[in-house]
């Protein structure tokens, strides 16, 4: 029997059991349409402002030659989150409650700190997308400014809460089909953009894999790629989604949520492979063959490895399609990024918190930490750096994010491979395989990478 018994807390609390499931003779529509929503929200930390960096520059510089990546890396993502899903449903806990209850005592402190850390960083990239959107948008305001302005939207987000779990996602929805809306007017809508069919299908499902590793820089932007595809905060956010729903503590009613949460999580995350792939798409159509272009202005912007890809892009999409509507749609998905992200990563830290260490605070206030954690160090880069200090500031959320995802994928997949823990909801064997090899394979890229890694993140700490 699986160890379901509660510790006196539950997941987000307030949310926990408030949306209401329809009868299991309801049509499956219905059924779906009920289930639906904690997927989405785990989605946009894979379309977060974060991956962007990484999608442009590969599209820029390889064209379609990483579109298989981005592929794999949404693969691994499904297989991961949908095991997330199972365990929350499963144990009745979320992956923080569990590393709690069922880890040596020791571990709790270590663990809770780096999951804390690990969403600072990733808030911290959230804020400078929704930032540098502001800015470009508004060039008046100033991206120290924008920065500033960010954290406000912990009124937005604290407003939703009272109406409930169902609220938020709409929320997300409208902004991740914001997202998805605009990528699909900036590649075929807008006649300048023409994508190659045959040679993406070529890519995607027959790439050149001896030809990938021999090309070095290829494999440094896949293994950025495929680094922050997988975000720590997602799996501990997914766990405690799923109780949301009032879920029936029998096996049949598990079975049925289990069934619908996966559908759920493969839909919602095919989405955000789309996402990305367009973004790819995108560059690899615009940027691809070229090393610069040069403004109206006169000023010349050049495409370079070590680019802020998400500025080039918005300076350079106009003249290069030949419409301002271009570099518009791009900011305005850009935003809609950075804001669902920070959503999400407001509720991830509220389940940490909650489950590793069983403290109750209101939610104002952790909102507030943890948009302090991730405001003063960009306020304080981007005063003494300046606005180029972007890129900068990406990179070091980016290697906190690579060093905390094994802490929480190799729990993760230890719970799920335990009969004690999952009862009769263990995963069958192909998903604890495709769980597995995605663990293991991220965590040896995430290690193969640090070095270097580290290494631009003391280059930035110097200031170098």
């Amino acid at each position: 029997m699986a160890a379901s018994s509660r510790t006196g807390t539950v997941s987000l609390q307030g949310l926990h059991g408030t949306v209401r499931l329809p009868e299991a003779s309801a049509k499956p529509w219905r059924q779906y349409l009920a289930f639906f929503g904690p997927g989405l929200l785990v989605s946009v930390g894979y379309m977060d402002p974060g991956n962007w960096a990484t999608d442009l520059q590969g599209g820029a510089q390889f064209k379609y030659a990483l579109l298989w990546i981005v592929g794999l890396s949404s693969v691994m993502a499904i297989f991961l989150q949908a095991i997330s899903a199972r365990l929350g449903v499963a144990t009745g806990k979320d992956l923080a409650q569990c590393c709690r209850d069922f880890l040596p005592a020791w571990t709790r402190w270590p663990n809770y700190l780096s999951c804390e850390i690990a969403i600072a960083a990733c808030d911290m990239a959230e804020v400078l997308g929704s930032a540098v959107a502001i800015h470009l948008l508004f060039p008046r305001i100033s991206l120290l400014g924008a920065v500033i302005i960010t954290a406000f939207d912990v009124i937005l987000l604290l407003s939703l809460q009272r109406f409930g779990m169902r609220m938020i996602e709409a929320l997300v929805l409208v902004l991740v089909a914001t997202i998805a809306g605009c990528y699909f007017i900036e590649i075929f809508v807008l006649p300048q953009t023409a994508p190659e069919f045959a040679e993406m299908g070529r890519a995607m499902f027959a790439p050149d894999i001896p030809g990938f590793f021999r090309n070095k820089g290829l494999i440094y932007v896949a293994i950025g790629i495929i680094g922050a595809t997988v975000m720590p905060h997602n799996l501990y956010l997914h766990s405690a989604l799923v109780q949301s729903r009032q879920l029936g503590k029998d096996e049949p009613s598990k079975r049925r949520a289990i069934r619908y949460y996966t559908l759920d999580t493969v839909v919602a995350l095919s989405l955000a492979f789309f996402v990305n792939a367009a973004i790819l798409v995108l560059a690899a159509t615009v940027f691809y063959g070229k090393d610069s272009v040069t403004l109206a202005s006169g000023q010349v912007v050049k495409f370079g490895s070590d680019a802020d890809w998400i500025q080039v892009a918005y300076l350079t999409l106009a003249p290069l399609m030949g419409t301002a509507l271009a570099s518009l749609l791009f900011v305005l998905a850009l935003l809609a990024s950075g804001q669902s992200s920070t959503i999400t990563g407001t509720l991830a830290g509220q389940v940490v918190m909650e489950g590793f260490m069983h403290w109750k605070i209101r939610p104002c206030v952790r909102r507030l930490l943890t948009r302090l954690c991730a405001i003063v160090p960009a306020i304080v880069f981007i005063a003494v750096r300046g606005d180029n200090s972007v890129n900068d500031l990406l990179t070091l959320s980016q290697v906190v994010l690579a060093m905390q995802l094994p802490l929480a994928m190799l729990p993760l997949m230890w719970f799920a491979s335990s009969r004690l823990q999952m009862g009769a909801q263990k995963p069958g064997r192909l998903l604890l395989l495709g769980g597995w090899t995605s663990c293991l394979l991220i965590t040896t890229l995430d290690l193969y990478g640090l070095p270097d890694a580290l290494h631009s993140a003391w280059m930035v700490l110097a200031g170098r």
